[in-house]
């Protein structure tokens, strides 16, 4: 299935159409898909998630509709996009907030030389916002206290055997995560095998059985958003954060309780890489509004401390 957005009342489904980014994302010329939405994939073998040679990126979602696939490229100017499954249309109607069509990046004001480069070399950013609560937090969850490299390879592991073929002519290997009931059935020994503790097994069952509650949450500004979440046993300011900065593309919601990231914002900001949270958001408080998108600046300058200690060692559950 593919669709035309145009700014009036109805959407004209055309097979073999192209969805024109809206005006509000100043034209699609300086729109960069791979920063737009290079925040969704989680790890380079992501199942969910695939960027092929021809530009496209996709997305095998599970949206209220059902499973979905989007491809989205550009082409002179323009975002094209098509959809598969029960979710297509959807996935159409959401693709312009997707794209950041919600986002307004002249809002943010550079207070720093760094921050003023950065973000001039990269003109084509923009805070995507999918509207879909669970995608985000789920693998936000298998992220708490372990390796991304851990995380992804559990994410990877439980979505490719629990999830569903990606509809459409997806890339080979592509699967749209479970539904939340289907989360909540998982035994025990699965989520051994996929190397995920208890307790984050725990939370991310808990989420899943209250599933269309969180999903309000898209709905909500950011602190409303996140304090709907942290409701939910097991998820807090950090896990929070990471998902609503996703799903309601909140330019505001600065992750706290990071490893890296206050250390990471105090060097850049400050030349001190033993800046806490709390520093880091005094650092931060210029950009009031804007404070994510000037960490994910911070992030993409390349601008972070030298290390000094061996990476943290994958643990490995299914072992024990």
């Amino acid at each position: 299935m593919a669709g035309r957005y145009a700014p009036r009342p109805t959407r004209t489904t055309v097979r073999g159409g192209h969805v024109p980014v809206p005006r509000s994302l100043d034209t699609a010329q300086d729109l960069d898909l791979g920063l737009t939405l290079g925040p969704l994939r989680r790890g380079p073998a992501d199942p969910t998630f695939r960027a092929t040679p021809d530009g496209s990126v996709w997305r095998a979602c599970r949206t209220p509709d059902g499973p979905g696939t989007l491809r989205v490229r550009m082409d002179g100017g323009r975002a094209e996009a098509e959809a598969w499954g029960e979710g297509a249309a959807w996935l159409l109607d959401g693709l312009p907030a997707l794209l950041g069509a919600g986002d307004d990046p002249a809002a943010f004001v550079p207070r720093h030389k760094l921050l003023l480069a950065t973000h001039r070399r990269r003109p084509g950013l923009r805070l995507t916002r999918t509207g879909l609560v669970l995608e985000s937090l789920i693998p936000s969850v298998l992220e708490q206290k372990v390796t991304t490299h851990e995380a992804y390879g559990s994410w990877r592991l439980l979505v490719r055997k629990y999830g569903e073929p990606a509809p459409g002519p997806a890339p080979e290997g592509m699967y749209a995560m479970p539904d939340a009931r289907t989360w909540t059935q998982i035994p025990s020994w699965e989520w051994h095998r996929a190397n995920v503790d208890g307790k984050r097994a725990a939370t991310i069952v808990r989420a899943a059985r209250v599933a269309a509650r969180l999903e309000e949450a898209a709905a909500m500004d950011g602190p409303a958003a996140r304090a709907r979440l942290e409701l939910v046993p097991g998820i807090g300011p950090w896990t929070s954060a990471e998902t609503i900065q996703r799903s309601n593309g909140a330019p505001d919601e600065v992750t706290t309780g990071d490893l890296h990231l206050p250390g990471i914002v105090g060097w850049a900001l400050a030349g001190d890489r033993t800046t806490d949270d709390e520093a880091m958001l005094d650092l931060l408080a210029p950009y009031a509004g804007q404070r994510h998108r000037a960490a994910r600046l911070i992030l993409l300058s390349g601008r972070v401390p030298p290390r000094r200690a061996p990476r943290m060692t994958p643990g490995n559950i299914t072992a024990l």
